[in-house]
């Protein structure tokens, strides 16, 4: 079965999010091998828990993001697009954080706050989306 040039975007979206989140967890990993702050320990030298944070912050918004995304991806056809669009948007707001977080923890809220608008976006065209599908069901 062939996809759609919009569903086939949305998975390549997926796969640039899973991406970003392996460097994360590498950087970890080097920082931890780095600083030698030995497993299962979290804390340590301010760098390592930095990047421990990012990863831990961007792995508790992924069971958000993904659902969303193809939420959006599936039942918002007012826009088709609007699914991957955002997708990157949240991805590139992600790697804002990362970066800004990395550099001086106290510069992270633009880069948060580009992901989190992402994915209030994304929740309210999946809302419109799925309250859309069930009333025009036919």
């Amino acid at each position: 079965m062939l996809a759609s040039p919009v569903t086939l975007s949305t998975a390549l979206v997926t796969i640039l999010a899973i991406v970003l989140y392996f460097f994360m967890g590498m950087k970890v990993g080097q920082l931890r091998e780095k600083h030698k702050v030995k497993a299962p320990a979290t804390t340590g030298a301010p760098e390592f828990e930095r990047a421990f944070r990012v990863q831990m912050n961007t792995l508790e918004h992924l069971p958000v993001f993904f659902p969303l995304l193809w939420l959006t991806a599936i039942y918002f056809s007012l826009w088709p697009w609007a699914a991957p669009a955002l997708g990157v948007v949240w991805v590139i707001g992600r790697a804002m954080y990362m970066d800004a977080y990395l550099k001086d923890p106290e510069k992270r809220g633009p880069g948060f706050g580009v992901s989190a608008l992402a994915e209030v976006l994304l929740l309210l065209l999946a809302l419109i989306g799925v309250i859309n599908t069930w009333l025009f069901m036919t």
